[in-house]
This record gives structure tokens, sequence and C-alpha cells, in this order.
């Protein structure tokens, strides 16, 4: 089974609590605070796996999380750090952002990448020791590890790509120019799934392919197999376009180039614009050649549009060398393989989400306020309600991130019920 595009949750470790602890030790005075920081969430990480070609992997698996980091404790001991999680996926797969449908990643380079990174450990309480304030009965909360849920897309790494109609000759032109065997039958619809082979052209040279099942009319609104495929030739450098110019099918040659040059516009003008070469196949059944009503029309189509022409047969043999010199002379002055760019980052993303500004207040059936929101929950996993500093930091934080300010102007006034991230208490001005 091929499977090209799938989506997953990632969750990276929790960070570990800072310890709040006193050194008591026999003869040793005024010990002090010795409570030790948690440790660092793990990360969820991907890596480029050369050996895979498709996400089948994830059909079963689509939920990963990473380990969280371990608690502080006493006498400065640091909590483990948490174990990360690496996710191999083929070369080319683009990593995007589920909810904003953005792409994060392009895994078409060998470094790894970090989508999710673990939360920070907390500060235990040796870290709060001040001359006026030397015993610290609070410590920090871990932070809480990043979570997203993203859309893996692989779009294979190939030179070029064959586009045509079904029983074209694609897979047989695959076959006859490199070592790929795909399944070949003389029905349509043969080929199920992409299909990649290496060309060689001489000594230290050569090109990949890319075979994709056959394209229908009205493909690129979802019609036939090969609409699903047409992602993996969208980073080709070049287009050969199969035609069956012997009409054997019962089709017009002539047609048959135009059905396919109008699909590839209509999924992607990108697509549309890349350099093509016509592959005019199974030339060794037209009774005249070249010289055929059916060969010169198709000339005059593809001269039309610029489009060099080659008429070969994959069958026999005859002019393939002609064509893989003609693909590799193209090649050379082409730039190289679509990378995609980023169209954000983690990092912008965090930001839009994990802000004061993305803290939702709505007011209850109560007449109570509830604030909910990723930056809320973070500042109050910090907060010992059992320490007056540690309280007194809390309402500093709700006003520099305009909290107060936003509940006036909700109409929460003196007494009315506040909620937040499990706790509740009276607004007070």
């Amino acid at each position: 089974m091929f499977i090209d595009k799938i989506q997953i949750y990632t969750k990276a470790g929790n960070g570990g609590n800072g310890a709040v602890s006193f050194r008591r030790e026999k003869y040793v005075a005024k010990g002090g605070p010795d409570g030790g920081d948690g440790g660092n969430g793990g990360n969820i990480i991907f890596r480029i796996d050369h050996g895979a070609n498709t996400l089948l992997s994830f059909r079963y698996k689509r939920k990963f999380v990473a380990g969280n980091g371990g608690d502080g404790s006493g006498a400065k001991r640091h909590g483990e750090n948490g174990a990360d999680v690496i996710i191999t996926v083929p070369a080319g797969t683009l990593i995007r952002d589920a909810e904003s449908g953005k792409i994060l990643r392009d895994m078409s380079v060998e470094e790894d990448y970090i989508l999710c990174r673990g939360g920070r450990g907390g500060w235990g309480n040796k870290h709060f020791a001040t001359a006026t304030r030397q015993i610290p009965r609070f410590a920090k909360a871990g932070q809480t590890g990043e979570e997203r849920e993203v859309v893996l897309e692989l779009k294979m790494i190939a030179d070029v790509g064959l586009a045509g109609l079904p029983s074209a000759g694609k897979s047989s032109l695959l076959a006859a120019v490199s070592a790929a065997r795909p399944k070949i039958a003389d029905y349509h619809f043969t080929t199920l799934e992409p299909n990649l082979g290496v060309v060689s052209v001489g000594e230290g040279s050569e090109f990949v392919m890319a075979d994709i099942p056959g394209l229908i009319e009205g493909a690129s609104e979802g019609a036939g197999l090969g609409h699903d495929f047409l992602r993996h030739i969208e980073r080709c450098r070049l287009i050969v376009q199969v035609v069956d110019v012997s009409g054997i099918e019962g089709r017009e040659p002539v047609e048959d180039f135009h059905t396919i040059a109008d699909e590839l516009e209509k999924f992607s003008q990108t697509l549309a614009d890349k350099p093509r070469i016509i592959a005019a196949n199974k030339a060794d059944l037209l009774p005249d050649g070249v010289d055929s009503p059916e060969a010169k029309s198709l000339i005059t189509a593809a001269d039309a549009m610029g489009y060099p022409i080659v008429f070969i047969s994959a069958a026999t043999g005859d002019n393939l060398k002609a064509l893989t010199d003609e693909i590799s002379r193209m090649l050379a002055e082409l730039p190289p393989v679509t990378t995609f760019e980023a169209e954000a980052t983690t990092e912008e993303l965090n930001a839009e989400r994990g802000t004061s500004e993305g803290v939702t207040i709505t007011r209850e059936s109560d007449g109570g306020f509830l604030c909910e929101g990723n930056w809320l929950q973070e500042l109050v996993n910090q907060i010992n309600l059992g320490d007056r500093e540690s309280l007194m930091y809390f309402q500093r934080m709700l006003i520099q991130g305009g909290i107060i300010d936003r509940l006036r102007e909700a109409g929460c006034e003196e007494g009315d019920t506040v909620r937040m991230c499990g706790l509740e208490f009276d607004f007070v001005e």
C-alpha cells in the first residue's frame, strides 16, 4: 500500500518541576535552600530515512509523545532530562501545520528538524535566595512541552516526471531506460502508485525519473488516480509528456496532448510552466512513420507550444537514447530540484498561540468570568499558592499581561468570581 499524505499528533515532553528543599545536616549551620532544578523535556525530532519511499509506517501509529523531564530534588540534584523521540520520514516529505496549512519544513536536506521542543525544567528554590529572601519556600514548575498536529505530505524527489494518459507507455518507458520494474499490463490504470528509476546516460551522469498513475480528463478535479499523485512531479525539473502516437486506443494523439496539457495547468500553473519534452511513444506502429497524419499533427501542436518532440518506441527500444540524451542536455541547463521554502516557523506559530493576547475571557451563566489560554496555563503552573511572594508575582504578571484590564473591559466588578486554569477567586479592585 502506498501512503503519501497523513496527519499525526506530536507532543514534546514537559519539563520537570524545581524542588523546594533546605539543607539540614548535623553540625552545618545555616544550610539554606538547596532545591535542584527539574530536567528538560524531550524533543520531537524529524530525520530523513533514505530507505523509505512511503508514509506507510504512520498508518497505525499517529501519536508521538516524548519523555518528560524528572523533578529536581534536595542537595541541588538536577532532574533527569526526558528522552527525545526521533521520527523518520522519506526524503521529500513536507511537514505542514495542520491548523494553518503552512509549510514548516521540507525534509529534502540532511539536517534533523526539531518540530516540538521540550519544556524547560523549573528552577529549584536555590535560585530564589537573596539577601532579603533567605528562606524561599517556592520553586518554578517545569514548562509544558510544545504540541502540534502536522500533516506529512510526500513529494518525491526526482529530476524528471512522466505524465500521460493511461496506457500511453509511461511504465514501459521507465522500465526500458532504468532498472525500475513497474507493473506493466495491457489494461488501463495498471500503475496504482508512483515509481522511481535511475537513468544512466554515460559515465558519472545520471538522473532520477518518476512515473505516476495515468491522468484522465477531469483529473485536476479529482477524477481518476493521477490527480492524487501529481504532487510527486511538482518538484521535478523537467516533465516528459508521453503521448500514444499510434492511436491504437481509439484516441487522437493531438487531443491526448492537449488533454494532459490542460490538466497540468488546472492542477498547478507552476507545474504547467515547467520545461517539457514530448515523447511520442509507439511510433513503431505508424505505417508511414513521422510522415503519418497523426505524427504531423502532433509535431505541429508541440512546435506551437515550443516543446521538443522525440518519436520513440518503449517496446522495441527505438530512439530511446536520443530521448535520454535530450533529457540530459536540458537538465544540464536547468536549476536543481525544487525545495519548498518554509511559510512559517514553529516560533512564529507559538508566538501567535502562546501570548497573553491569545487568552480568551468569557462570561459564564452564573455571572463568573472564565479565562483560558496557553500563556495563562504556563503562568499558573509556576505559582506556589502557599507562598505569599509567589502569589504577588502571579498578580504582577496578570497586570503586566493586560488580563486585569481585559477583565474590567468585559464587565468584571468587585466581588465577581474569576476562574482560570483550575483556580477560582474573587475579583478585588
